[in-house]
Parts: structure tokens; C-alpha cells; sequence
């Protein structure tokens, strides 16, 4: 169905370009934005360009911040000596809302996955590996081993890119664990339960190819 107007047309295609609107409820989100007065409408359009140009990627760990480093990364009563892999921001605030955990954290932006052409090159994979490179980091000056968790989905993609993560951080030396499996095989780390991602944090196994 055409729609009476073109700006309405271009309106309800941003919309539907989002993950998971279709067009039916794109359209129903721009009637309702039609119907706000104009002073609403300009804070919530500003709210998202505010959004683009204020936030970027933490230097240390790439998780979203407005500043170069991230809260987490700039903590000093953060454990430095461990760092926890994950996906994205979402998997990061499941595993802080549980508040067991006291380490670093280094933000992937994503999984390994061909079929929808994401790469090792379109993840933080070098900055992880760099992290991890250095032998004062790794062997500690206090004796205690460094550890690199993988907090990763439990899906093809998921294993895919630990599998992968092994490969690149077993030169260093660096003592790598996983999740225990808690998580059900195929689901998505955000999507768990607090209890069950805890007890698969608590209880992390050695990770094994």
C-alpha cells in the first residue's frame, strides 16, 4: 500500500531498517510519533544523534562509553589480572547485574560467523591479543596466574570464535577458562537466568579444544 506521503514513506523506512520491525510496525511508530507535539519529537531525534557522536568504544576494553576509558576499566578496585570475553555490552551488564564478578572485561562487538560475513578482522580480537601479550601481565609479579574467561554463547558461532580465541591466546601463556555449562547449548548469554549464570561463572572450567 502506498503511503500519502513521501516523507511518511521515508519515515517508515528508517524504522522498519531496525532489527525486528517489520513494516507494519514501523508505520504504527511514525503515526504515533505524528501525533507527539514537535518540542518531543526534536528531543527524541536529538536523544539518538546525542547518542552516534557521544559514545564510542572504550580504549582499554571496547566496551560503550562517553569517555576514553570505560567505568569498569578506569575501576582500580577492579581485579586487573583477569579478563572476562564477551559478545557485547548485553552479555557485560548479565554478568555485572549478578555482582560476582570483580575482574576486566574485553567487548568482542560480536561472534565469528560466515554466513553473515563477520570475521576475526571485524571483531576486537588484536586488542584482546595484545592485551594479553604482554609476559609481566601474564606471569604476574605476585605469583597468581593471569585468566582470560570466555563468556561466550553457547552456539556454533559461539564455540566457533572461542575455538578460535584459544588458537591466538595459547603463545602467551595465559591460562584460559569457559563458563561452565550451566547455559544450555544454543542460547544466548543475556538471555539466562541470574542464578544459572552465576553458578556457570562460579563453577568456569579450564577451556579445552
Amino acid at each position: 500500500m502506498e503511503l500519502p506521503s513521501r516523507l511518511m514513506e521515508v519515515a517508515v523506512d528508517q524504522m522498519a531498517s531496525l532489527p525486528g520491525i517489520g513494516r507494519k510496525t514501523a508505520l504504527r511508530l511514525v503515526l504515533h510519533l505524528l501525533k507527539r507535539d514537535e518540542e518531543r519529537v526534536d528531543a527524541f531525534a536529538r536523544a539518538f544523534t546525542d547518542l552516534r557522536a557521544g559514545v564510542r568504544p572504550c580504549t582499554t576494553c571496547s566496551n560503550l562509553t562517553e569517555s576514553e576509558q570505560c567505568s569498569v576499566c578506569a575501576d582500580p578496585v577492579r581485579d586487573e589480572r583477569t579478563i572476562c570475553v564477551v559478545e557485547d555490552l548485553r552479555d557485560l551488564l548479565a554478568i555485572e547485574q549478578l555482582g560476582l564478578y570483580k575482574g576486566r572485561y574485553h567487548v568482542l562487538g560480536g561472534v565469528i560467523s560466515p554466513m553473515d560475513g563477520v570475521g576475526p578482522s571485524d571483531l576486537t580480537v588484536e586488542a584482546l591479543v595484545a592485551r594479553c601479550g604482554n609476559p609481566e601481565w601474564v606471569q604476574g609479579t605476585d605469583g597468581l596466574p593471569a585468566e582470560v574467561i570466555f563468556a561466550l554463547p553457547t552456539t556454533m558461532e559461539g564455540e566457533t570464535t572461542a575455538f578460535y580465541l584459544y588458537k591466538k591466546l595459547e603463545p602467551t601463556g595465559v591460562r584460559v577458562t569457559a563458563i561452565a555449562r550451566g547455559i544450555a547449548v544454543g542460547d544466548d548469554l543475556q538471555h539466562a537466568d541470574e542464578a544459572t549464570l552465576a553458578q556457570s561463572l562460579n563453577q568456569r572450567l579450564p577451556y579445552s579444544t
